[in-house]
C-alpha cells in the first residue's frame, strides 16, 4: 500500500473579498497583492515541489468527489447551507468572519470537504497506507453554523461523521497541530465522547477567547476535548516534548480507531501569522511520532488534512519534510532556512519555562 495524495486545481481557485492582509480593504486601509494570508500560493507552490522532486512518484496522486449534500447536513445546519448556497450562487461574498468566497465558493468549499472524506476513506478501507488531503478552503475554524478564520465548511468533521455513518470507524482522534486553536472540531465535538480533539496552538493568537486548558468538553464528554496553548517562541525542542507529555497519553488512554490531524504548517518560523519558531524538521518528527502512535493505536490508520501556513516560500518544504515521513520515499527536498532556524531557538532558560508551562497543563489536564 503506498500514500494517497488527494489535491484538485479547483480548490486553488477558491477566492474573493477585497483584503490587505487581514484586515478589509476601506479608509486608509490599502487594497495590496494576494489579499488575505490564505491564498492559493502555499498549497499550489507544496504541490509543484513534489513534483520536481519527483516525490508524487512513490504517492497515489487522487481528486475526489464533493462531499455531497447528505455528508455536509451531518455536520452544517441546513439553513446555514443554504445562505452559503445562495450568496455563492449570487456572485459571492462573505459569511460570519474573514471567510469571503466569489461565484462557486460553495461547490469549491463541499470539494475541499470532499478531499477530506476521500483521504480518511481511503486509509479507513486499507485502499492506503496513510493519506495526506491538501484541502483548501481550510476547515477548523468553521463550527457547525458559523463561518470564521478563512474556514467555510469543517473538512475534518465531515470526513468523521461520513466514515461514522457507514460503519468504518467510532473513535476517532483529531490532533490540531494548526498554530491557531480548532475552535470550530472543538465546538462540533464537544458533547461527543467517541471524538478526541487536541488542539496544540500559540496562546491567545486565533480566536483570543477560545482554546484554554479548562476546556475539556461537555458533560457527557468530560475529558474528550484537549487544549494545550503554548507561549509564542515555543519552537521545536518544546513541541516534541509536548507530543511526549501531553498528546502521546492522551492518545493512549483514548484509544482510537483512527487518527487525523489538522496539519497546519503557521506554526513555522517565518510564518506571517505564528510566533513559534518550528522547522521543517519539526513537522517530520512530529509526523513520525503520530505515524508510530497510529500504529502502536490503530493498525496505522493516518490521514493528515492540511489546514493553515501562510509562508509561500516555507510552507512547501514542511509539507515536503511530511511527506516524506509518511511515504518512507527515497526523495528529499533539504530545508533552505535549517541553519539559520537552528541559531533562533530559544535558550535554555527559555526552554525549562516552556517545559514548565506543558508539565502544569498535561496536570491540569489530568496526563
Amino acid at each position: 500500500m503506498t500514500t494517497a495524495f488527494f489535491s484538485d486545481e479547483r480548490c486553488f481557485w477558491h477566492g474573493g473579498g477585497n483584503y490587505a492582509f487581514t484586515l478589509p480593504v476601506a479608509g486608509l486601509v490599502q487594497p495590496m497583492p494576494g489579499g488575505l494570508p490564505e491564498n492559493p500560493e502555499t498549497k499550489r507552490r507544496l504541490r509543484n515541489l513534489i513534483e520536481v522532486t519527483g516525490l508524487t512518484r512513490h504517492l497515489s496522486m487522487r481528486s475526489a468527489d464533493p462531499a455531497t449534500q447528505e455528508d455536509l447536513l451531518r455536520v452544517h445546519p441546513e439553513s446555514y447551507l443554504s445562505a452559503f448556497k445562495a450568496t455563492s450562487d449570487a456572485g459571492g461574498g462573505e459569511l460570519g468572519l474573514r471567510t469571503p468566497f466569489g461565484a462557486g465558493g460553495y461547490e469549491i468549499a463541499a470539494l475541499s470537504a470532499g478531499l477530506a472524506k476521500a483521504a480518511v476513506r481511503a486509509v479507513l478501507t486499507g485502499e492506503a497506507r496513510n493519506a495526506y488531503a491538501l484541502s483548501r478552503p481550510p476547515g477548523h475554524h468553521c463550527t457547525a453554523d458559523f463561518p470564521n478564520g478563512f474556514c467555510l465548511l469543517n473538512n475534518i468533521a465531515v470526513a468523521i461523521r461520513s466514515a461514522q455513518a457507514d460503519g468504518l470507524a467510532r473513535r476517532v482522534a483529531v490532533l490540531d497541530w494548526d498554530v491557531h486553536h480548532g475552535n470550530g472540531t472543538e465546538a462540533i465535538f464537544w458533547d461527543d465522547p467517541d471524538v478526541l480533539a487536541i488542539s496544540l496552538h500559540q496562546e491567545r493568537n486565533y480566536p483570543l477567547d477560545t482554546g484554554g486548558v479548562e476546556a475539556m468538553g461537555g458533560p457527557n464528554a468530560l475529558g474528550a476535548n484537549l487544549n494545550l496553548p503554548l507561549p509564542p517562541g515555543t519552537g521545536h525542542q518544546r513541541y516534541l516534548y509536548a507530543m511526549e507529555r501531553v498528546v502521546l497519553p492522551a492518545l493512549e488512554r483514548f484509544q482510537p480507531d483512527a487518527i487525523i490531524v489538522a496539519c497546519g504548517f503557521d506554526a513555522a518560523a517565518v510564518d506571517p501569522l505564528g510566533r513559534m519558531l518550528c522547522t521543517a524538521e519539526t513537522f517530520r518528527i512530529l509526523t513520525r511520532m503520530v505515524m508510530e502512535a497510529a500504529d502502536r493505536l490503530c493498525d496505522g490508520r493516518l490521514t493528515l488534512v492540511h489546514e493553515g501556513g501562510y509562508s509561500e516560500v516555507y510552507v512547501p518544504f514542511c509539507g515536503h519534510a511530511v511527506l516524506e515521513e509518511l511515504s518512507a520515499a527515497p526523495v528529499s527536498a533539504p530545508d533552505p532556512l535549517a541553519a539559520t532556524l537552528a541559531r533562533r531557538q530559544p535558550d535554555a532558560r527559555f526552554d525549562a519555562f516552556v517545559r514548565g508551562w506543558i508539565d502544569e497543563a498535561a496536570v491540569a489536564l489530568g496526563l
